[in-house]
């Protein structure tokens, strides 16, 4: 055989084993090694290269700073999952918009856009909404395709919003910042929310007995104790976001340290949240929150006065102080234990498919896989868009049967590089594997959404009432998985949604850069000696 049909050989097999079925992270370190004792039996390469796979395995996967943002993300969605947080901000919201016809329906949308950026895990949010909205939209007679597939899509939204799991991996895997990444999200983001309402409110138009508005008899709240159940609900999420978030944009944290205050932070949420909580304490980190608001106000003109190191150390103290009573109450001791295992389950699954997608890729270079891959997308027809369009119907359809997690580990490293070449005339070298980034982000989205595979879908059967057929929420998705094929295509015509928020790059005119140097003084200096013997 000759060695210019590993590559494509080494790929047909990838796909082959990934479509079978067989756990992906074993399946292609097998293939790794296997076509790497081949090519050294061939002459391709020396036996030492596959030294490299331990070394890339321990520089890229154990030593990688960045990763450690999942296991944080991960545990803060799974504490925030059981808070009552979910629960408290649909029953405000359904109430807010409840009158309108497909009031229910915006009120999902947005809750889910809100949660989206705390929590960062698709499961918490479709089971936690389901559990809530799906009862309640039964009772209302709302059209049972357009409620199942309204749940599984707003729950969806979590994979784009920052703090998404899904930005942090592929900033990992293309070597951009998590911050750029972030960034490059929001416009998609905001977009994608405006055409679910869109959706939503066309239905309302074209078949308002699908959306009906809630009876004001069933309405409990008015007034300013609406007003006050809606803030009990957006308040602390805005705190957390702007703790997660906040803090990452300005540039006082990293992703790790943003994640590291996100789980802390949802633990003090959980707790101020709990029933159990006596009222001395709920007062106490009520004074921690006025604290924290008097420490961000002195900060920006004081940062290291006397005042502002008090406030803070008040802050700390409610926080440590909420640890402590969350460590007492046996409800959240058992929550935090739940989330601990969550967290290690996600965490090992993670590195296990690292390591496989680490062996497979140093001997797909090894054997020139990647300048076999570029000679082909390079060479399709429609050049820039072509490739494009090749590519997210390939990550459409591969997402049929792949977590994104294995897709972001296993496809992107491979078309990274590429992409850069092709997408830099376009919106410059800084931009371009961001745009590229969050361009998969919103395919992979519809991973979650499209049947028969689709996880969001799997969650929502699973929590359903019997009287819910599987035919309404697999019909019920299709519509939405039509309009995240729909942003995907914006998302490609209009690049600037993607990189108006981003920083633009700073041109220097070389020819007309100027080094002063200081002029030297003209009078004699004193000799050396003269001046030792002074």
């Amino acid at each position: 055989m000759s060695a210019e049909w590993l590559p494509p050989l080494m790929f047909a097999c990838m796909v082959l084993v990934m479509l079978i079925g067989y756990p992906v992270a074993f399946s292609l370190a097998t293939l790794g090694l296997v076509f790497g004792f081949v090519a050294v039996e061939m002459g391709i390469f020396p036996a030492e290269f596959l030294q490299a796979i331990p070394g890339r395995i321990h520089g890229s996967v154990l030593m990688n700073d960045l990763l450690l943002a999942i296991p944080f993300f991960t545990f803060m969605g799974a504490v925030l999952e059981k808070c009552g947080l979910a629960e408290d901000m649909l029953d405000s919201m359904g109430q807010l918009f409840g009158p309108m016809r497909g009031g229910l329906g915006y009120s999902v949308i947005l809750v889910g856009f809100i949660l989206g950026a705390i929590t960062g895990t698709v499961a918490a949010q479709v089971i936690a909404m389901a559990l809530i909205s799906l009862p309640v939209m039964m009772r209302y007679k709302y059209n049972m395709k357009y409620a199942t597939g309204v749940l599984a899509a707003s729950g969806t939204i979590t994979q784009l919003v920052p703090p998404s799991l899904v930005l942090i991996v592929l900033a990992d895997q293309l070597g951009k910042s998590v911050g750029d990444m972030y960034l490059g999200a929001w416009g998609p983001s905001i977009l994608q929310v405006l055409l679910f309402i869109g959706f939503t409110f066309a239905v309302s138009v074209v078949r308002p007995e699908w959306v009906p508005g809630v009876p004001k008899e069933h309405r409990t709240l008015s007034g300013w104790p609406l007003v006050k159940k809606c803030l009990w609900g957006i308040v602390p999420a805005a705190v957390l976001i702007f703790v997660v978030l906040g803090t990452l944009l300005m540039g006082l944290a990293t992703p790790t340290e943003g994640g590291a205050m996100g789980t802390v932070g949802a633990i003090v949420l959980a707790t101020a949240r709990h029933p159990q909580l006596g009222t001395g304490s709920r007062r106490f980190l009520l004074v921690g929150v006025i604290a924290a608001g008097i420490a961000a106000i002195i900060g920006i003109f004081a940062f290291k006065s006397l005042a502002f190191q008090v406030a803070v150390a008040v802050v700390y103290a409610a926080i440590v102080w909420a640890l402590v009573r969350a460590a007492a109450i046996a409800d959240l001791r058992d929550l935090i234990h739940k989330a601990f295992a969550a967290t290690m389950r996600l965490t090992a699954m993670v590195i296990f498919i690292l390591i496989g997608s680490t062996c497979f890729s140093v001997v797909f270079q090894g054997v020139n896989g990647g300048p076999w891959l570029e000679s082909m997308l390079t060479g399709l027809p429609g050049g820039v868009w072509g490739f494009l369009i090749v590519v997210n119907l390939f990550v459409f359809f591969i997402a049929f049967f792949l977590d994104f997690f294995e897709i972001a580990f296993i496809i992107v490293p491979l078309l990274a590089p590429i992409a850069k070449v092709l997408l830099t005339p376009i919106v410059g070298e800084e931009a371009a594997l961001v745009w590229f980034g969050v361009m998969l982000c919103v395919n992979l989205q519809t991973s979650f959404m499209h049947p028969p595979f689709g996880f969001a879908l799997f969650y929502l059967r699973g929590v359903a009432p019997k009287e819910v057929k599987s035919s309404d929420i697999y019909w019920g998705a299709l519509p939405w998985v039509g309009l995240q094929l729909v942003l995907v295509a914006l998302v490609i015509a209009f690049p600037k949604q993607v990189t108006m928020f981003l920083d633009k790059p700073q041109a220097v005119d070389l020819d007309k850069v100027q080094i002063e140097m200081p002029a030297e003084s003209k009078e004699p200096t004193e000799d050396p000696m003269k001046a030792f013997q002074k």
